[in-house]
């Protein structure tokens, strides 16, 4: 009986043919990572390769690294494996990683989306004997609205807190939903200020070519009587602190998958939630999981046990991973995926 492609291991998803790991979470020779967040690109490895795209964020967050870069579809030989990267639709340059040894097929998915956001590369369908599959959002309770509905949601509370004299403060993670956020609106409302980790990350994809709307980088000089009616895009860290304070009265609000849920928004003490997620729903899991044509599916990080039991009645060999891959959280430890009451 041959090997299996791939192997999980204690240091991450190892390919034995070609002697690397897949988004690796402790030290390694060389990976391959699938995109910028801190849960997949990790420092201390040897040796990196990343899409083009992903690369110049890798590099801001993990400095000075031997990074080799490949271009999506691109076949590239590592040892006795074929590998190439094609797109997740995650965040700007998140890719799915192929791998092929002597005619069998594996796909390592990363973290995923399947609606197209304007703004990543969208979401392809990779054909695959096995699939790991990310099931952050794995029960049917996580069905996303249309992001134009939440767009139009979101200017809606803005262009209403601007009337009544209020600054908005909307959080959002640095990478990917903070660029979503902001293509989707309407500079005519009023400024757009950004917190710097989120101005950071602008800098390096505008860099690239990403169209993103003007914003003003907050800092410390910065009067926020000067930017009446502003929307603030902010980290989920900095909600409720001494530097969201000092815009004085505000709304504030976030940006999540988990908002779907009942409570979180409380848990979060923001005025409102709004449902906006970089992963797949319910719905986009087992559409991309039916397109690859996999008879065996790894699931890994979310409600992994539920969703395996979901994909057994579906007929396809399933199994939990254990990873060190968060997906979506809600920064306090509280507000892990394992910590919230699912209501329907």
């Amino acid at each position: 009986m041959r090997a299996p492609v791939l192997s999980f291991t204690d240091r991450g998803i190892y390919c034995p043919a070609g002697d690397f790991f897949i988004d690796p979470w402790r030290p390694v020779d060389r990976a391959l990572v699938t995109h910028g967040h801190s849960d997949h690109a990790r420092p201390g490895h040897a040796r990196y390769l990343t899409t083009e795209a992903a690369a110049p964020v890798v590099r801001h967050r993990l400095g000075d690294i031997a990074l080799a870069t490949i271009r999506y579809g691109e076949a590239r030989r590592i040892g006795d494996a074929t590998v190439s990267f094609h797109p997740a639709g995650h965040v700007p340059g998140s890719a799915q990683i192929r791998v092929e040894v002597g005619g069998e097929v594996w796909v390592v998915s990363g973290d995923y989306k399947t609606e197209d956001d304007g703004l990543s590369e969208p979401f392809e369908p990779v054909r695959a004997h096995a699939f790991v599959s990310e099931c952050t959002f794995g029960l049917p309770v996580f069905s996303w609205t249309p992001q134009a509905e939440v767009a139009a949601d979101i200017n809606g509370w803005w262009r209403a807190n601007a009337a009544g004299g209020r600054i908005s403060i909307l959080g959002a993670y640095a990478l990917g939903k903070a660029q979503r956020v902001l293509s989707a609106l309407d500079p005519g409302i009023g400024p757009i200020l950004t917190h710097g980790a989120v101005e950071a990350v602008n800098a390096v994809l505008r860099a690239q070519g990403y169209r993103l709307p003007p914003t003003i980088r907050v800092t410390p000089e910065l009067d926020p009587r000067a930017h009446p009616g502003a929307l603030v895009l902010a980290t989920p860290s900095a909600l409720g602190t001494p530097w969201a304070r000092r815009f004085g009265p505000a709304s504030t609000a976030f940006a999540s998958g988990w908002m779907r849920l009942r409570g979180v928004r409380r848990r979060r003490a923001a005025d409102r939630g709004f449902v906006m997620s970089d992963h797949a729903d319910w719905a986009g899991l087992n559409a991309a999981i039916a397109a690859t044509g996999a008879e065996r599916v790894f699931v890994t990080h979310g409600y992994t046990a539920q969703f395996r039991r979901w994909l057994e009645t579906q007929g396809y060999d399933a199994a939990v991973v254990s990873t060190e891959f968060e997906g979506e959280g809600l920064d306090s430890p509280d507000d892990s995926p394992a910590g919230i009451e699912v209501k329907s």
